[in-house]
């Protein structure tokens, strides 16, 4: 498995978009931000520009191209990577993202005309790799979905969750040892979501 470059950086999930209200898997479909999830990044933008970044890195999907523009109050660079987008959920964009083939997916399962877990965690890999190899620190704006595979490639024990505009740090392995650490900095108040489940925060 490619490991990720050893460098400390930052995370941030898009905004909220309309199928993330209604719990919709998305994909590779570019569904943009609606008015909550540019309000969220609106309110995380000062916690943003705070950081000690030099560049930001988004996926070419709107909704991770535009929330990463409305956090850039510095007006760093920002360079788009086609391998930072979503996993491509196939048959399964726009359907439940509470579907049982989830787990599936998670275990090794194939999709129909999407990725499996394996294909995405590749690409994923070139996508953070190409954004670490900019000036940083950089703050990387992604997908939920990309949580699975970092959690793999990071060697972090599953359970992460990323909500909608939520920000985090990584740090690479130290004193020995192969697992990357993270540190829940910031996140929107008020309801937020978890890859397409609700949650009061």
């Amino acid at each position: 498995m490619t490991r990720l470059t050893p460098v400390p950086f930052y995370f941030m999930r898009h905004g909220e978009t309309d199928w993330n209200r209604r719990r919709i898997m998305q994909g590779h479909t570019d569904i943009a931000l609606n008015a909550h999830g540019i309000a969220q990044a609106e309110e995380v933008a000062p916690a943003v520009a705070k950081l000690p970044i030099a560049s930001i890195c988004c996926s070419t999907l709107s909704r991770a191209r535009r929330t990463a523009e409305i956090v850039n109050t510095r007006k760093l660079p920002i360079v788009v990577i086609d391998d930072l987008k979503e996993c491509g959920f196939g048959i399964y964009e726009g359907q439940d993202a509470a579907g049982a083939w989830r787990e599936d997916w998670r275990n090794g399962a194939s999709i129909p005309q999407g990725e499996s877990l394996d294909v995405y965690t590749a690409r994923l890999a070139r996508g953070l790799n190409a954004a670490l190899a900019n000036t940083g620190p950089v703050l990387i704006v992604g997908h939920g979905g990309s949580v699975a595979p970092l959690e793999r490639m990071a060697k972090i024990a599953t359970g992460l969750k990323i909500a909608n505009c939520a920000l985090y740090r990584f740090d690479p392995p130290a004193n020995g040892t192969e697992a990357w650490t993270y540190t829940a900095l910031t996140e929107p108040s008020g309801p937020s979501l978890i890859i397409g489940e609700a949650q009061a925060l």
